[in-house]
């Protein structure tokens, strides 16, 4: 079941979900739209390896934008910091973001319940585009879970994205054992 504007709003008072900043005019029927974030990432090498960490260079996005290039996977943050303690959200593009050939995530669009962060994007295009920061990028779906929890998000030590960030975060797959 996912949840209606009215409900969102009700989880939000309730302080199961934060969104920080809220603004109320992001509330869409039964999700709430999410914005790109100050900062991009790229990684420093052509070839990545699973099996080692691949650094990223971080840089701030000018308020004239940045062209996004097809062929580069680019490493976005969402401004807005989520917690969700009740649910599990994903997080999907806008159509309007879609329709101008961005795709923001590759894989990684749910989160976990205990989910307490800003929201990596793994941003690719088909086509050279022009972002801007704060401009709207996806949007946040919240469904209900079923059963209890184990294990929140961020109650796990060995979460790999559970630090507190406004810049993207790399892939930590060099972390896991193969």
């Amino acid at each position: 079941m996912i949840l209606t504007d009215q409900q969102i709003e009700k989880e939000i008072a309730e302080g199961s979900i934060l969104i920080e900043p809220y603004r109320k005019e992001c509330l869409g029927t039964n999700s709430y739209d999410v914005h790109l974030g100050r900062f991009l990432g790229t990684y420093q090498a052509r070839v990545l390896d699973a099996r080692k960490h691949n650094e990223i260079d971080v840089f701030e996005i000018p308020p004239d934008g940045v062209v996004l290039e097809p062929g580069t996977l680019y490493l976005g943050v969402t401004e807005e910091y989520t917690e969700t303690h009740k649910h599990v959200p994903f997080l999907e593009g806008k159509s309007s973001v879609g329709r101008l050939g961005i795709d923001i995530h590759a894989t990684a669009g749910k989160g976990d319940v205990g989910f307490c962060n800003t929201w990596t994007l793994e941003i690719s295009c088909v086509q050279p585009v022009r972002v801007y920061p704060g401009m709207p990028i996806g949007q946040l779906i919240y469904f209900c879970i079923e059963g209890e929890v184990n294990r929140f998000y961020n109650a796990k030590s060995d979460a790999k994205y559970a630090k507190r960030t406004i810049k993207p975060i790399e892939s930590m797959m060099w972390k896991n054992k193969f």
